[in-house]
């Protein structure tokens, strides 16, 4: 019978052949995928307009979101200080009365003995002394006023610190919203930045330039109906050319709500920082019957804002990379317009 043969061994790959079979492979994967490597399609010009405006809203309704927690955040602070300086004038307070107390203490005592509720009003622990206010009553009348002042200062002091507290909370709550409010506004306006790169110089600084002429004072100029209006308005046009940083409420750079706050402030008045506050300050007006230095306001989230100055014209604080100026009311959806007192 004829021997059987072993069968010959196939010399393994090596692993240059490994990895390009591997890379082949991939390479006919992609392309039977529909090319999912390539390039994502050019964007037109108009294309990139409407995305980086789309991001410029989300960025401002962020920005007024961020603008009013500011502003409740200060005013969180405010409090807060305020209890703690009223917590310390309380605490002078106490120690003053526990010192008379003190001092009627002494007296007691030289004369043959400390009263139950000295020594307890008197005590490292004047807790203890609140649990049980008939003490103040068996002492007698001076003894009482004085042990009343210590447990009045004593009660107003917990009071004080448990308030404390509680602001001190919101206020940690409120910091850890802003930081995130400020990183969306960051995120979007970001994604524009990037947008805007695919344009050429030329296609930037048209569309920076939109609204009209350069910031220029407007064709025609309306007289205020009143001397606070026309104090607003001559401060917005002040402000044409400065440039537009969210947050900012000048003198040297502005947001949209800012721009209008400053201008009402140097006019008098003053009104709340974002836009959808800011709708509520002052007297609803129709379109029809606008009045140089009403506030107009845009989008369905109230979420821009620009002071009217007649025929049909606003100056307004846009978006990043262009300043304030003059625009026609029309360049944005209506949403309302208030008239401050």
């Amino acid at each position: 019978m004829p021997a059987h043969r072993k069968p010959k061994k196939r010399p393994r790959p090596s692993l240059a052949t490994l990895v390009l079979a591997g890379a082949t492979t991939a390479a006919t994967a992609a392309t039977a995928s529909g090319g999912a490597a390539q390039a994502e399609p050019r964007q037109t010009p108009a294309q990139v307009k409407g995305e980086v405006d789309a991001l410029y809203r989300q960025a401002e309704a962020a920005t007024q979101k961020y603008n009013g927690t500011k502003a409740d955040a200060e005013s969180t602070r405010s409090s807060l200080n305020s209890l703690r300086d009223e917590a310390a004038r309380t605490t002078d307070r106490l120690n003053t009365a526990r010192g008379a107390l003190g001092a009627i203490a002494s007296a007691q005592y030289r004369s043959g003995g400390l009263a139950p509720a000295m020594r307890l009003a008197l005590s490292g622990d004047p807790e203890t002394f609140l649990e049980d206010a008939s003490i103040a009553e068996r002492a007698g009348s001076r003894n009482a006023q004085a042990v009343h002042r210590v447990r009045a200062a004593l009660t107003h002091l917990d009071r004080l610190r448990t308030e404390s507290g509680a602001k001190l909370a919101a206020l940690t709550a409120q910091q850890d919203r802003l930081a995130r409010q400020k990183s969306e506004v960051n995120g979007k306006l970001a994604d524009a930045k990037r947008l805007l790169a695919r344009l050429s110089a030329q296609q930037r600084a048209r569309y920076e330039a939109g609204g009209s002429a350069d910031g220029a004072q407007g064709s025609v100029t309306t007289p205020a109906p009143n001397a606070r209006a026309a104090a607003a308005v001559a401060y917005a046009r002040g402000a044409l050319g400065k440039p537009y940083v969210w947050g900012a409420t000048g003198p040297d750079s502005f947001d949209c709500s800012g721009l209008t706050q400053a201008a009402w402030k140097a006019a008098g008045v003053s009104l709340p920082r974002t836009t959808y506050t800011q709708i509520g300050a002052g007297r609803r007006v129709p379109k029809s019957q606008l009045e140089p230095g009403d506030l107009v306001f845009f989008y369905s989230g109230v979420s821009h804002v620009g002071l009217y100055i007649g025929h049909g014209e606003m100056i307004h604080a846009p978006h990043p990379g262009a300043p304030v100026r003059v625009a026609p009311i029309d360049e944005m959806p209506f949403a309302g317009a208030t008239r401050p007192a």
